[in-house]
């Protein structure tokens, strides 16, 4: 299959695989698409270590990295930054955290897991250069930001060194926006995705963008884990897909085994867009500890990077005890996914998830044009 995504990436298949484990990246570059991995949960020389591991594992086939930077985040001083963005929690968020953990009887931290208050405190421009200096020191062909328009300095980089720029929209005016930028490829995320979305289905949303960004690609993404919700999105317009909820159901995912279990026992009823992980709405399985932010007297959440800062230690520990099989745990442990959940019917190894996507797309084009 040739699209302008194909041409543009020089691959086989026009499937973006987005995903935090850099087993699922190279996996799913291995098999003819283009992995890409989430790269704003490690520090810049974790990200480093990571990226020379994939490119170990790939022997030159392409890759990209996607990183968060948002254009509105909380602020803090840059000589004390931590300490700075913490001071700003109120206190009834931190009691109301510590009384959730208390109620559902979740063990501490395990001993030797390490803080994410850095990374957390870095989701901003300024660490996202960081993070893109660890990156260039590697041959990336793609790099994607969600979140906002990126910064000129990051777009000109990229430019420079040949780079792809790629931005995930969810109105037309995103678009708009992202295309002033200089952005090279418009990603079209519907409200089905999992992680951070807006609120209009990838039906509606991917023709509307395909329509603003003239020759520019447009890949779709929310919803699609099939080949048939391919076919769907290349008819609309799109020069290929944006996937992610779908590799949480592959054997390389990192999630731990207790989330996985919930991913294919859940339905796609049992998703919500909600801000109380990072600050900003991202579609995530509900579970009890989304009933307990919106019971009556419960704080709202906070902006980002408050929110992470807030939050991340009961996650570690939520997270731990789950996997250790903590009956407690188990009813609040989460994650980001999208509607495409309900889908699941079994854990496979990534390679066999995106030719099964591609096969079944070409069945499905085949077939339409036998209606003809």
């Amino acid at each position: 299959m040739r699209t302008a995504l194909t041409e543009l990436l020089g691959v086989e298949h026009p499937i973006v695989g987005f995903n935090r484990s850099p087993a699922v990246v190279a996996a799913v570059t291995n098999a003819g698409g283009f992995g890409v991995l989430a790269g704003s949960a490690f520090t810049p020389e974790e990200l480093d270590a990571q990226l020379t591991w994939i490119e170990e594992q790939v022997g030159g086939r392409p890759y990209g990295v996607d990183l968060l930077v948002p254009e509105k985040f909380a602020a803090g001083d840059p000589d004390n930054l931590i300490a700075s963005l913490r001071a700003q929690i109120p206190a009834e968020h931190f009691a109301f955290v510590q009384e959730l953990l208390q109620r559902y009887d979740i063990p501490p931290v395990p001993a030797g897991t390490r803080s994410f208050d850095e990374i957390a405190a870095s989701i901003n421009p300024a660490g996202a250069t960081a993070l893109l200096d660890a990156a260039f020191k590697h041959d990336i062909k793609l790099f994607a930001n969600a979140l906002g328009a990126p910064p000129p300095e990051l777009v000109e980089r990229c430019k420079a060194a040949g780079v792809v720029v790629a931005a995930l929209v969810g109105q037309a005016k995103h678009a708009r926006r992202q295309l002033e930028a200089g952005v090279d490829v418009l990603i079209a995320q519907g409200t089905e995705a999992g992680g951070h979305t807006g609120t209009i289905a990838t039906m509606v949303l991917t023709p509307e963008i395909v329509d603003i960004a003239g020759d520019r690609p447009v890949l779709a993404a929310g919803g699609i884990a099939s080949g048939r919700q391919m076919a769907a999105a290349l008819a609309l317009g799109a020069a290929g897909v944006w996937t992610g909820s779908v590799w949480l159901s592959s054997e390389e995912d990192v999630a731990n085994q207790a989330i996985k279990r919930k991913f294919l026992a859940a339905t796609s009823n049992d998703t919500l867009r909600s801000p109380t992980r990072t600050g900003k709405p991202a579609r995530q399985l509900r579970t009890a500890w989304h009933d307990a932010w919106e019971a009556a007297g419960s704080p709202r959440p906070l902006p980002m990077p408050l929110q992470p800062l807030l939050v991340n230690e009961a996650w570690q520990r939520i997270d731990a005890a789950a996997e250790a099989g903590h009956e407690g745990a188990l009813e609040l442990e989460s994650f980001f996914i999208g509607q495409v959940v309900g889908s699941f019917t079994q854990v496979r190894p990534a390679a066999d998830i995106l030719r099964a996507i591609a096969a079944d797309c070409e069945r499905r084009i085949a077939d339409l044009a036998a209606l003809l």
